[in-house]
């Protein structure tokens, strides 16, 4: 019989020294930047507002510490955008160009570097505005109270806010504009001092949006601190046609218990 044969101990593999700290440190920072860029390109953005046209439900002002918004470019993968949503898009070729820039090409670098991350603004060729009519429908204004109409309907828009150094408390009329699949009027929430699908490139069809240049949709406002909360998106259309679904479903349960327990004392009387 053969004596066992015994195990030689394995040789333990020599630890790694740990990098330095000042050497994990760029690589950190390296990943978390590209870990960004890829979601700033791909899944959300962070926008700075840069003007009045969408007060009060956004805040921004030329020179002025406006809104940081939080933009998902992922909603718009399955599905259009709908009346009510705000949204942020490419300024269309048929409206008026914004300003292009600076006279100074290391501001402009520098603006270009950090505006995907909301510390400077974005290009003056994103623009956000709210949806007021998409493809299929026909938008005008106004009625005798200065409502927008949509297909004939006036618009419930709980959101407006008016510019009291604008003059009057009133919006612009504007002939019906039949809006083609694909397109989208939109307006901004300031009404009496916004350039939008009413009057860029000189409107009537010029001033639509066309889908494809919709960015994302503004769900958030993330700084300042003071400003945090989701953004409204209202369907003004729905808010018109009378008590919105949700009021409904509410209300359906109590009426429901209370036909029932009426219809067992009916049955218990005819007993």
């Amino acid at each position: 019989m053969s004596d066992p044969v015994e195990e030689q101990p394995r040789p333990r593999k020599a630890k790694k020294p740990k990098r330095p700290f000042w050497i994990e440190l760029p690589i950190l920072i390296g990943i978390a930047l590209v870990l960004t860029i890829i979601i700033q390109t791909f899944f959300a953005r962070v926008f700075l507002i840069p003007s009045e046209s969408m007060e009060r439900t956004l805040h921004g002002c030329p020179g002025c510490y406006g809104d940081r918004v939080l933009v998902d470019k992922v909603v718009y993968w399955f599905g259009d955008p709908e009346p009510g949503e705000v949204v942020v898009f490419e300024r269309p070729t048929t409206w008026d160009r914004g300003p292009d820039g600076s006279e100074n090409a290391f501001t402009d670098w520098l603006g270009d570097m950090f505006a995907p991350f909301g510390l400077a603004p974005a290009d003056e060729d994103d623009v956000v505005k709210r949806v007021i009519a998409v493809g299929g429908q026909t938008v005008e204004c106004c009625d005798e109270q200065n409502r927008v109409l949509v297909d004939g309907k006036p618009l419930t828009e709980p959101y407006i806010h008016w510019s009291t150094d604008r003059g009057s408390a009133r919006q612009a009329e504007f002939g019906p504009v039949s809006v083609p699949p694909g397109m989208l009027f939109v307006m901004g929430d300031n009404r009496n001092n916004s350039g939008d699908s009413r009057t860029q490139g000189g409107g009537g069809v010029n001033g639509l949006v066309p889908v494809d240049n919709v960015i994302g949709k503004a769900r958030a406002i993330i700084l300042p601190p003071s400003r945090w909360g989701g953004v409204g998106d209202d369907n003004p259309q729905a808010l018109a046609a009378g008590i919105p679904a949700g009021v409904g479903l509410a209300l359906a349960w109590p009426v429901l218990v209370i036909g029932r327990r009426l219809r067992a004392r009916w049955r218990g009387g005819q007993g």
